[in-house]
Order: structure tokens, then C-alpha cells, then sequence
């Protein structure tokens, strides 16, 4: 990335897990068995996709995500985490299967995701916090919303008394996630989670998502870059995982939105979350 005025590192702490991906023509209709193609399977979960992609930009990235007592999943997420270069792993075991998700991808390319979440959930803050020791002013801190909001709320307001910024993409969305905005410098949502926020997003500082339509923040449209999607599934979190590691690295947020929306782009040209993520190379090359 572009020389930075200052660097900090970027701690996200969320969820990991494992993705079945698999084509369907449509969605299916209540109570219809669907023939799907295509089926793939690797590493996934909001909180590894953008803990990925921040690191891959270059950032000193911490990353802390509960596995389950399953030892055989468990290990699969940790073996591929372990390949990409972060700066601290905390991965806690919790009495839980590791969580999945199932992405059902349209040949539009445009998804629908149901995951578990029982092990994401069972994440306390005792187990998070020393994913925060020795942060401040500089640094980053990423959430999103697959962990209890108990817990969302207190890693969130445990940064901010630290002085590091706050990103929060509160995805999935839960009720009384607008009760958590005050905690956060920044607050990255969807149409639909823009939608389910409602009032609350006025009072903060705020990136609304829109597709192949860009994003607006500050009330400012930012063009999306045109590319042939066969696939959005990630780019949210491409988009994400790229705004924490520029504002880390001192990017002016016009900057990270822009180097965001290319990488998110060029998520949606390929299949899958976690394989379509930009590589390293392709991040140092759309930063030039």
C-alpha cells in the first residue's frame, strides 16, 4: 500500500469457521429438494475473511475468533489461518461444533448465506481482551456482528478507552446493535442493515454498501468499479478487511474507500468467500 503517516495494527476479533458453497439455479421454494452444483468447501466466517484480507494488505493484523471442540474442523480453520502471515493468532476453544455457513449462490451471482453460530456466540470478553492489551491511538479494531452483543459491546468500548479507532460491520444483524454505535468511529453496513438501524446511523459516521451502485458515506456517492460479477459472496468483507488495514496505515478515508471499492470489485469476479479474496499481490497492485 502507499506510504503511510503513520502504521498501527488492526485487531479484529470475530468469528471462524468453514463454508459449503454450492450453485442453485433459484432459490428453493418451502419444503422443495434442489439440485445444486458446483460445491466447494473452505475457510470462512466474517470475522477470518476480513482479518484475512486486512493482513494481506500489509498491516500488522491480530486476530481472535473462537473454534469448537470438534477437533478435526477446528484444525482445518486453524492450518489454513496459520499460512497467512498474522502478526498474533488467539483462537480459544469453546464447548461447541465450529461454526459454518451455507452459501447458496445464484447464477447472477448474488448469494444467500445461512450459517451456525452457536460457537461465535459463546465467545465471553475475558477470552477477547487480550486481544486488546497494548492497543491505542493509531490502531484499529474491527468487529462485526456474529459474537454476542454483551461481548461486541465491551471489546468495543474497551478500544475506545484504549484511543483506537472502532469499525463496526454489523453483520448479521441483531437487534440492539444500534444500542453499540456510540462505541464506534465508523460503522460499515448494507442497504438492508442501513435499513434495520435506522435513526441510530445518524449519529455516527457511517459507510452505507450499495452493490454495484458503490457506497455513499457523508452523504458523498462513491462509484463502484465496473467489473463482470459471477459472484458477490466476501466482497463486503473484502471491502471491510481493506477500509481497516488503509485507516491503520494512515490512509484519509476517501483513499480507503476507493482502494476498497477495487478490491471488493475484484472479489466478485471470482467464485466463493474465501478463495476470491485479493492476494497480497493483488492488493500491493491496487494500491499503486
Amino acid at each position: 500500500m502507499t506510504e503511510p503517516a503513520r502504521s498501527g495494527c488492526v485487531v479484529v476479533v470475530g468469528n471462524a469457521g468453514l463454508d459449503l458453497r454450492i450453485a442453485v439455479p433459484r432459490l428453493p421454494l418451502p419444503g422443495e429438494t434442489l439440485i445444486g452444483a458446483e460445491v466447494s468447501r473452505a475457510p470462512g466466517g466474517k470475522g477470518l475473511n476480513q482479518a484475512t484480507v486486512a493482513a494481506r494488505c500489509g498491516a500488522p493484523v491480530r486476530f481472535c475468533a473462537p473454534l469448537g471442540s470438534d477437533a478435526a474442523q477446528a484444525a482445518e480453520v486453524e492450518h489454513h489461518l496459520s499460512c497467512e502471515g498474522f502478526d498474533q493468532l488467539m483462537l480459544p476453544r469453546v464447548a461447541h461444533p465450529t461454526d459454518f455457513s451455507l452459501l447458496m449462490v445464484l447464477p447472477s451471482g448474488e448469494n444467500s448465506i445461512v450459517s451456525t453460530s452457536a460457537c461465535s456466540l459463546a465467545l465471553g470478553f475475558e477470552q477477547a481482551e487480550p486481544a486488546l492489551r497494548g492497543i491505542g491511538s493509531g490502531d484499529v479494531v474491527l468487529m462485526q456482528g456474529n459474537l454476542a452483543l454483551g461481548t461486541t459491546a465491551a471489546i468495543l468500548a474497551g478500544a475506545r478507552r484504549a484511543g483506537a479507532r472502532t469499525i463496526f460491520n454489523p453483520a448479521p444483524f441483531w437487534p440492539g446493535a444500534e444500542r453499540l454505535l456510540d462505541r464506534c468511529s465508523l460503522v460499515i453496513v448494507n442497504r438492508f442493515e442501513a435499513e434495520a438501524l435506522g435513526v441510530a446511523l445518524d449519529d455516527v459516521a457511517s459507510i452505507v454498501t450499495l452493490g454495484v451502485d458503490g457506497c455513499v458515506f457523508d452523504r458523498r456517492k462513491f462509484a463502484a468499479e465496473k467489473v463482470a460479477a459471477v459472484d458477490t459472496t466476501g466482497c463486503g468483507d473484502t471491502f471491510c478487511g481493506v477500509m481497516a488495514a488503509g485507516l491503520a496505515r494512515g490512509l484519509a478515508i476517501d483513499a480507503a474507500i476507493g482502494l476498497a471499492q477495487k478490491a471488493a470489485a475484484l472479489t466478485a469476479t471470482r467464485r466463493g468467500a474465501f478463495d476470491a479474496l485479493p492476494s497480497r499481490a493483488e492488493l500491493s497492485s491496487l494500491a499503486r
